[in-house]
């Protein structure tokens, strides 16, 4: 895959005769004739004519752009506006406008990424911190899953660790592009380590919990890593601790929440999580490939005892 920081390079990379797949703030980046602006969309529609699905925005955009892309074979170009990590995989998750899950997939065309720091400069801080948190998440879970290789485990390290310094400065200072550009390298290492690994329990609990009520997957990704690290460490406990290192802490569950705090994240039910959620989704949780992939086998009542933890 091509990998290429600056705007300018996208031009080249989208070929003739894009599809654009992004909201309406993106306009300026690229000029299309054809655009796809509802995000996320679990109907969009590909024009005749079309060679190649460019996506910009957040995970929405881009998995709603991989499915576009797994549907014609088409190749995808991604620009990043935000630190999901989202263009490193081929596997999609489809949500309507209402951000609730349709189903998803796999088999998207991945051709070429596209960083622009400058894009992310007026992220939300609560966007930013989720997102954030949902790229070191990636950088964590690959460290001990068992698809894990030498090179993820570079990608996941040096992700963690650019991450945890980048981004309580982006906080303190959201428009300080060398502070932006330090915490997109982090997601993107972290996206590759993604990319070359696994997701586990962390990722299942927030994919089980957004696919059910529509709550951002960056916000509960903040939320689901802690106790998911706790639940790990009988058995990951040197991969948790190295992880733990490149953040710059010994407990790296209470760093993690030292992080989400940043934007806000504290319990589910501020983000209007219902009470009766651990015992609606533990089953659907424990069922889903990142709770199967956990290097600790997990059931619905440890999905249930886990979600209670931090409602």
């Amino acid at each position: 895959m091509i990998i290429r920081w600056g705007i300018e390079e996208l031009e080249e990379l989208a070929g003739k005769r894009p599809l654009v797949v992004a909201s309406s703030r993106w306009r300026h980046v690229l000029d299309a004739a054809n655009r796809w602006e509802e995000v996320p969309s679990h109907r969009i529609e590909v024009p005749a004519g079309v060679d190649t699905i460019v996506a910009i925005g957040g995970g929405s955009a881009i998995d709603t752009g991989k499915a576009a892309s797994a549907a014609t074979g088409f190749p995808l170009v991604s620009v990043p506006t935000t630190y999901s990590g989202a263009e490193w995989t081929t596997f999609f998750g489809v949500r309507d406008p209402d951000r609730r899950l349709r189903g998803g997939g796999a088999g998207a065309r991945l051709h070429a990424i596209v960083y622009e720091p400058e894009l992310t400069l007026d992220l939300p801080r609560a966007e930013t911190v989720g997102t954030a948190l949902n790229a070191l998440a990636h950088a964590a879970e690959a460290l001990y899953v068992s698809e894990r290789t030498p090179e993820s485990d570079r990608d996941a390290l040096a992700g963690a660790e650019l991450i945890g310094r980048w981004l309580p400065r982006v906080v303190e200072e959201p428009h300080d592009l060398e502070a932006r550009t330090g915490l997109l390298r982090g997601a993107s290492h972290a996206g590759a380590a993604l990319g070359g690994s696994m997701l586990a329990l962390g990722h299942a609990l927030a994919q089980g919990l957004g696919g059910r009520y529509g709550v951002a997957h960056g916000a509960l990704n903040a939320l689901t890593l802690p106790p998911a690290l706790r639940f790990n460490e009988p058995v990951a406990g040197e991969a948790i601790a190295r992880f733990g290192a490149a953040i710059g802490s010994d407990d790296a569950p209470a760093r993690v929440e030292d992080l989400a705090r940043l934007g806000g994240f504290e319990r589910l039910r501020d983000l209007g999580i219902p009470e009766e959620a651990p015992v609606e989704v533990a089953g659907a949780v424990a069922g889903r490939p990142g709770a199967k992939a956990n290097p600790r086998p997990v059931t619905p009542a440890d999905v249930e005892q886990l979600l209670r933890s931090i409602w």
